[in-house]
């Protein structure tokens, strides 16, 4: 069993967006949407004005000053390649501690449906934790391309978009 990459968060996070647990290439790396064809960070270009381009390092510090916090619902598990459908015996990250020590976080922005598939199953009462909403967003997976990338930017943005209330 591997395990996946340590939370990306800055002081005072306000967003945590969760994966299901990171792709091959994001583990190679140790880096999160390390796969070019991910949109994940077209879509935070777009909506919180992070150039894609950067760096990595520039791109999570970029991030975290806006309030943002990147983590995945899963420590480890067994998977064939990169596929969230192969993911088996997951193990969880500790969500609910994560937001005791970021009392700031409002929103737990879940990365397509295979982290609440995932968020459910291994921390069911992460919905009805005190001040947080939990919302469920298309992935940002070049596997799951039923959606344009300037729908899924729209949905995420009507979710996330600095300032919203």
């Amino acid at each position: 069993m591997s395990g996946g990459i340590s939370p990306v968060a800055g002081e005072a996070p306000t967003i945590l967006i969760l994966g299901s647990y990171p792709s091959l290439l994001s583990l190679q790396a140790g880096e999160y949407y390390a796969n070019p064809r991910n949109a994940f960070w077209r879509v935070m270009a777009t909506i919180f004005g992070v150039p894609a381009h950067l760096p990595y390092g520039e791109r999570t510090a970029a991030l975290t000053a806006r309030g943002v916090a990147l983590w995945d619902v899963l420590w480890g598990c067994r998977r064939q390649g990169s596929s969230d459908a192969s993911i088996r015996d997951g193990r969880a990250n500790d969500i609910p501690g994560f937001l005791r020590e970021h009392p700031t976080v409002r929103t737990v922005a879940l990365n397509g449906r295979a982290a609440e598939t995932w968020l459910r199953r291994v921390h069911p009462g992460l919905w009805n934790f005190p001040g947080v909403a939990v919302v469920v967003l298309p992935s940002t997976s070049p596997a799951h391309a039923r959606l344009s990338l300037e729908e899924k930017i729209h949905i995420w943005r009507e979710a996330l978009a600095p300032g919203k209330d």
